[in-house]
């Protein structure tokens, strides 16, 4: 039977190898995940992915379910291994009528009332335990047993909500949950212990038994927490006896276990409670390191019935293993300030938060520095963790979410091109700028808020951001409106825990066959195309897929080396074309893409992605010229709500962003509208370039820029339309390829309906028109209206306003066989600039 199976996965490490305990190709695996935990999961092999905020998020997981069993067909089996989503794992399983641990058989292990009840009927010690439903309860409950008095939810893991109260002042003070059951056990001072293992469904298999260093209750208090396997035969023993018992008692079949044990100072055991899956923290990571045996896969194979692969003892049974973890020195959030980490502490592995991190807790797995350690015996292992636990600190100080925010830009671009978006930044939110060359025009917008870094080196470029980000109460961002700085960008985000498209997503937009392929796989309607390498590869797509085509490279920008092309000569040489161009910045990829031509007008949409949501900030419609290429020689924003493709073109963009996974940060998508509807031509993960976003804010009074900071500050933004009116520009170019020698555009700007004129191209620059110049532009006009008509009228005006004078560059490095060199007069893009 070819199985679907849906894994519903919280963790972002790599706590889980799914591509090892199933086989994707011979069955259909489909992820529901979030953007950050994604990361080390095979969505490349998968059959389908969706993402949520939260894995508890219980709606939008169902939401999730429903949109795979559309996509992929019904689910066969539902997995999840972590313990907060085995609940809803286990309902669903119930709903669907599917195999695998249900809610009746999981209530007496997530009932921690009722999983005592048990253990004490089967004649498992227990602590006793009562349910806590108020005040009087409690006290009842204390007068009985005594002070201190632990209430703990019925329901809940990693010790979270646990309140330790020690009179009955204390209790009178303590406001119960509403929403969650209590109960109350009395405070025990004894060493905790944890068993993890593999119960067979009729005894005991491979099992360790570990004494926690400090508790965990303690480390949700700021103390670190650390565990050593125990080596003493005789308490091993002991343990494995009330192990087997409680095991026997509350599993119903074959399952990972994780129990805890308190055992007092005259060596009696009692069982705390116990968990149907793998121990938390570094538990799975030390047994597949040093014992050999991975407890996530015979977990994963218990829920979907497959062979448990765990052998029947360890094949390291001398190895003695050991964690350790080190919290930040105030709870969070917080950022890390300093990390001290001793570099001969004796762990094996560690994971250390980034200087300038932001933590925000939740979890073991995001709670601070992470140590694994193994030796021969556990006074050695101990030893190595306590030296370890005394010499490492974060130093860290707390996010203060009301205080000033400051946002970083790594790199900034061209002042002609971007200074307006750093002055908008700087309008909304203290702005600081990272980027390899010493400040210059960026000073009266950052000050002395300057770092200069490596912008394509990741670590170097993390480093800058954290020093900007660190010392301040305030919340931080990070933020890059440059295409070649996007993956470092997004990678620097991931290390620093901030908001940002996830770097998956970003190269899933880079990479236009990623794209390609990720779209059509969603349904998400695009163009056929074809990855190819080789001329005769491209003729023949191009056949295959029907003349015209288009062939583009698969990365690059500004719409370099793509071209349209309509005989077999042409696609050959439009293959030399795009497999040899560059951009500055931007590596290559291997081979071209030849694809569909979408015939019809062109369109770019600027969106606010936030938590999934994607909402339209701003259409432009996109002109054209310098065919068969696709030199963008200017944009048109106008209202668009009542066109008749708008509707379509907000369903369009909403599948193309699922499927890509993006969930967060500002997108600019180009569509073309066919005869049968909107279709994707790209997707890039920053702001729009040429002035759009400033013609959105023109027409519209939406700032795309401030909406951008409010999302990499972790912000939901709400731009708010405050008008309806048209914004145009209109790029400026030399009649032939030139050297400029003057350019004067003060007249042009102070035309009517003329907001802007910006010179883009200073006296001695070298001009060279498509294909084999990048952006030649002599000068960008940029005009306001009410319509379109008026827009086009004022920016006739200004561009006859315009002085230049360039000397053609009479023997140019490339001949261009499509455009005749014509005297340098009179100035403008070509004629063949469509009009929408």
């Amino acid at each position: 039977m070819r199985h679907h199976v849906i894994v519903i996965h919280r963790w972002t490490d790599r706590y889980a190898d799914y591509a090892g305990y199933v086989d994707h190709t011979a069955h259909r695996v489909s992820y529901i995940t979030t953007e950050q935990a994604a990361r080390h999961l095979p969505v490349d092999q998968a059959a389908g992915l969706r993402l949520v905020d939260s894995t508890e998020d219980e709606k939008a997981v169902r939401e999730a379910v429903d949109a795979l069993t559309e996509q992929t067909g019904p689910p066969t089996r539902v997995v999840a291994l972590q313990e907060t989503d085995l609940d809803l794992a286990a309902q669903l399983r119930g709903e669907l009528g599917l195999p695998g641990p249900g809610e009746e058989e999981l209530r007496p292990l997530r009932d921690k009332l009722l999983m005592a009840r048990r253990l004490d009927a089967a004649g498992v010690p227990v602590p006793a335990t009562a349910e806590a439903g108020d005040h009087d309860a409690v006290a009842a409950f204390a007068s009985e047993h005594g002070w201190p008095v632990l209430l703990k939810p019925r329901r809940g893991t990693a010790s979270a909500g646990i309140t330790r109260l020690d009179t009955p002042e204390q209790l009178t003070r303590y406001a119960f949950p509403s929403d969650t059951g209590m109960l109350v056990q009395p405070w025990m001072p004894d060493d905790v212990l944890h068993v993890d293992g593999v119960f067979t469904g009729a005894a005991l298999g491979p099992w360790r038994a570990s004494r926690y260093l400090n508790t965990c209750w303690e480390f949700t208090t700021g103390t670190a927490l650390g565990s050593v396997e125990i080596d003493d035969p005789e308490l091993l023993a002991r343990i494995g006896e009330i192990t087997g018992a409680a095991t026997r008692a509350l599993l119903s079949g074959p399952s990972v276990f994780h129990l805890e044990l308190f055992a007092s100072g005259s060596g009696e055991l009692t069982v705390l409670e116990i968990g149907a899956r793998p121990g938390g923290a570094e538990v799975p990571f030390v047994w597949r390191d040093v014992h050999g045996v991975d407890l996530m896969a015979a977990a994963f194979a218990h829920q979907t019935g497959a062979p448990d692969p765990t052998p029947p003892t360890l094949p390291r049974p001398g190895a003695v293993a050991g964690w350790l973890l080190v919290p930040p020195s105030v709870p969070p959030p917080c950022r890390v300030e300093e990390a001290t980490v001793p570099e001969d502490g004796g762990a094996y592995a560690r994971v250390v938060p980034e200087t300038g991190a932001l933590m925000r807790g939740g979890g073991y797995e995001h709670a601070g520095a992470r140590f694994r350690f193994s030796g021969t015996s556990s006074a050695e292992v101990e030893a190595a963790i306590r030296r370890t636990a005394e010499r490492t600190r974060l130093t860290s100080t707390p996010v203060d979410p009301g205080a000033p925010a400051r946002l970083v830009v790594v790199g900034c671009g061209n002042p002609p091109y971007r200074r307006y978006a750093l002055d908008s930044a700087a309008a909304h939110v203290e702005t600081a700028l990272v980027q390899p060359q010493d400040i210059d025009w960026q000073r009266p917008y950052v000050a002395d808020r300057f770092r200069a870094a490596d912008t394509a080196d990741a670590d170097d470029t993390t480093r800058a951001v954290a020093s900007l980000l660190t010392g301040r109460p305030g919340p931080g961002a990070v933020l890059t409106w440059d295409e070649t700085l996007l993956e470092t960008t997004a990678e620097v985000a991931r290390r620093l825990g901030l908001p940002h498209m996830s770097p998956r997503a970003v190269r899933g937009c880079r990479d236009k066959l990623t794209t390609r392929r990720v779209l059509t796989a969603a349904g998400v309607p695009s163009a056929g195309f074809r990855h190819v390498h080789g001329r005769e590869e491209a003729v023949a797509a191009a056949e295959e897929l029907g003349l015209p085509v288009v062939v583009k490279p698969r990365a690059l920008a500004g719409s370099i080396g793509v071209t349209v092309a309509g005989g077999a000569e042409q696609v050959a040489h439009a293959y030399e074309q795009a497999v040899s161009s560059a951009f500055p910045g931007i590596d290559r990829l291997d081979g071209a893409i030849v694809e569909e031509y979408l015939r019809g007008p062109e369109i770019s949409v600027d969106c606010a992605v936030s938590g999934g949501e994607v909402r339209v900030l701003n259409v432009a419609h996109k002109r054209l010229g310098f065919a068969p290429y696709f030199e963008e020689v200017g944009h048109l924003v106008r209202p668009w709500d009542d066109e008749p493709w708008a509707d379509a073109v907000r369903a369009v963009l909403t599948a193309a962003h699922e499927a890509l996974s993006i969930r967060t940060g500002i997108t600019h998508t180009e569509l073309r509208l066919t005869g049968s509807g909107p279709r994707i031509v790209e997707v890039n993960g920053r702001l729009g370039g040429d002035f759009i976003p400033l013609l959105g804010r023109l027409a519209t009074g939406v700032d795309q820029i401030a909406a951008a900071a409010d999302i990499a500050l972790g912000r939901t933004p709400a731009p708010e339309r405050t008008r309806d009116r048209c914004a145009e520009v209109r790029f400026l170019y030399p009649a032939q390829d030139a050297v400029v020698r003057s350019l004067d555009v003060d007249g042009a700007a102070a035309l009517p309906g003329i907001e802007r004129a910006v010179a883009l191209a200073a006296p001695g620059s070298v001009l060279r028109l498509p294909p084999h110049g990048i952006v030649p532009r002599l000068a960008a006009l940029v005009a306001v209206g009410d319509t379109p008509r008026e827009c086009a009228t004022a920016l006739d005006r200004a561009q006859r306003a315009v002085r230049c004078a360039v000397d053609p560059l009479t023997q140019p490095d490339h001949p261009h066989p499509h455009h005749p060199h014509p005297a340098p007069e009179p100035l403008g893009g070509p004629d063949t600039a469509p009009r929408p």
